[in-house]
């Protein structure tokens, strides 16, 4: 039987519909639960040879771990780990890029109980000191990458919880850090699991996370030991991994995608997963690598496809190359179309949140990709828009996406609560529903059509007008490289849509360019959602995780149109 079978009790290709997965998908689990011990080690036992992680530095240098690789070098970390004081509980801020030292920490931390944090490496001090501070850190490990030890000790002083420093790299930082690579050589291969007060219970709390703090600081969200199982689906079903296979999410270790797409759901289906260390992205070098390795199933944001579009695709040998998706950003019928042409694969789309699993989607075999739709809902989870007074909305009314859940019935995948944030807690868990603060309208056929975060949805002369709708429509204009779409104070509307664009090479801002990008959005979309407003910029404010922030440019429009 493989591996996921043992908790959902069918064979993926049992279902007939969309309709029998949705009601007959269940999960079942024991109340020790862990993903470590029951999948990885299971499998390190049952498929000792089998490939679980291709891994490719930055110059491509080859690192291959099988399951069996996965479980010596997660036992020898969970021993270094205990080794160092670090046990049940304590908190571990792990930077680590996209170094394989990753996936070992991450699993020995499940088998001590002991709670990961993911962080990026573009970390600086106030951000070090905010994370360490909010999660009380005990240890960080930290990449020698870089520079980003010198941030930490920028704020060291400012960070009374951490009492370990480790780096990687064999970096000699000084100042008190730790080799971790010369420990770890030199721990104990053979690991005990806990047992007696020291038992890990599915119920406990696995791992934290910050949200992307789009609209205000990060909250810190927490996670239990069933959340893999609530990626079945995402690796199964959506990623549709094949068993042998070899899967490719482009995700930084410091973002919860890279949990989505090269962890716990393509294991499940048995997947090795390719860990590529590159520094920054380049889409003729990905397209080489999904060429020269093989690689059999994809996923990267909408963004990624469009810069890999900007080469000669067909040129590529992506003949082993058999289902991709994307995730993150809204999918636009240009790129969708033109990936279609190249490879012959349509793209699925999926929405999730830091607080959830997948759970919106297309998924393979038993829907299809449909323009301007991100899905439908997946299995485990039951959604519903409901208007601002808490009622279902009507197809085609737009309203907030819910999951009807409680926190003491929720499906695998749905956060447990924001971590020392009693009031964010009940805000978001109410009226019998988690609330996402996500918006989007149901079409007549179940079909969910995305319209942006609460805070972003533009009110326009009695319109609601979701950005990513002009944003997708805008991107499909040769000019445009990149855009965030907002609203600006107006006497007579409210608020006037405003275009904040970044112009690609070769474009030079005019008047005559505002007057064609307007025109192009009136004939692509419903005229009334065409940007009155058009600025153009050399760059868009984000997030550390390459969220354009939206509410940055609000805050500094308020107060340039005199309504602060």
């Amino acid at each position: 039987m493989v591996i996921y079978e043992k908790y959902t009790g069918r064979n993926r290709d049992s279902f007939k519909d969309l309709q029998d997965l949705r009601e007959n998908f269940k999960i079942s689990y024991p109340d020790d639960f862990n993903f470590a011990y029951d999948v990885m080690d299971v499998l390190a036992k049952e498929k000792p040879d089998k490939l679980a992680m291709l891994w490719l530095s930055d110059k491509k240098e080859e690192k291959r771990f099988t399951f069996a690789d996965m479980k010596y070098w997660s036992d020898k970390t969970a021993n270094y780990l205990k080794s160092v004081g670090i046990k049940k509980g304590d908190k571990v801020l792990l930077v680590l890029k996209r170094s394989y030292l990753f996936w070992f920490c991450m699993l020995a931390m499940h088998k001590i109980g002991a709670i990961p944090i993911q962080a990026t490496n573009m970390l600086v001090g106030k951000d070090f000191t905010y994370r360490c501070n909010k999660a009380s850190i005990r240890a960080v490990i930290i990449t020698g990458d870089g520079d980003v030890s010198e941030h930490f000790d920028t704020v060291e002083k400012e960070c009374p919880t951490v009492e370990l420093k480790f780096i990687t790299k064999h970096k000699n930082a000084g100042s008190g850090w730790i080799d971790f690579e010369s420990g770890l050589e030199k721990a104990d291969a053979v690991w005990h699991k806990p047992e007696g007060k020291d038992a890990i219970k599915a119920k406990d709390i696995m791992f934290m996370a910050f949200s992307s703090g789009t609209t205000g600081y990060p909250k810190m969200i927490m996670h239990d030991y069933t959340y893999p199982l609530g990626h079945i689906v995402t690796g199964l079903f959506w990623h549709r991994v094949i068993d042998g296979g070899l899967h490719f999410t482009i995700s930084d270790t410091g973002w919860l995608k890279s949990l989505w797409g090269k962890f716990y759901g393509q294991w499940f289906g048995e997947s090795a997963i390719l860990v590529y260390d590159f520094n920054k992205f380049d889409g003729a070098d990905i397209l080489s690598v999904l060429a020269d390795y093989k690689v059999t199933t994809f996923c990267v944001p909408p963004t990624m496809y469009r810069f890999m579009l900007q080469h000669d695709v067909k040129s590529y040998d992506l003949s082993s190359l058999k289902h991709c998706c994307s995730a993150g950003e809204a999918l636009n019928a240009d790129i969708f179309n033109k990936w279609k042409e190249a490879t012959g694969l349509e793209i699925y789309e999926g929405f999730g949140q830091t607080e959830t699993t997948l759970c919106l989607g297309t998924l393979y075999g038993f829907s299809r990709p449909l323009s301007g739709f991100i899905g439908k809902p997946v299995p485990g989870y039951d959604l519903c828009v409901n208007n601002k007074d808490g009622r279902e909305c009507l197809p085609g009314e737009s309203g907030e996406i819910c999951i009807r859940a409680s926190l003491d019935n929720k499906p695998c995948g749905l956060m447990c609560g924001y971590y020392n944030d009693e009031e964010s807690t009940s805000y978001s868990w109410r009226g019998g529903c988690f609330h996402t603060g996500d918006t989007a309208y149901v079409d007549e056929y179940g079909n969910y059509k995305y319209i942006g975060r609460n805070d972003d949805v533009i009110k326009s002369s009695g319109y609601r007008i979701g950005p990513f709708e002009v944003e997708s429509v805008l991107m499909e204009h040769p000019a445009v490289l990149e855009v965030a779409v907002t609203g600006v104070p107006d006497e007579k509307r409210g608020f006037n849509v405003k275009a904040t664009i970044v112009l690609r090479k070769g474009f030079e801002p005019s008047d005559s360019l505002v007057k064609e990008l307007q025109d192009y959005v009136k004939t692509n979309t419903a005229p009334y959602k065409y940007p009155r407003v058009v600025e153009f910029v050399d760059s868009l404010p984000k997030t550390i995780s390459g969220k354009i922030r939206r509410t940055e440019i609000r805050e500094r429009d308020m107060i340039k149109y005199g309504k602060k």
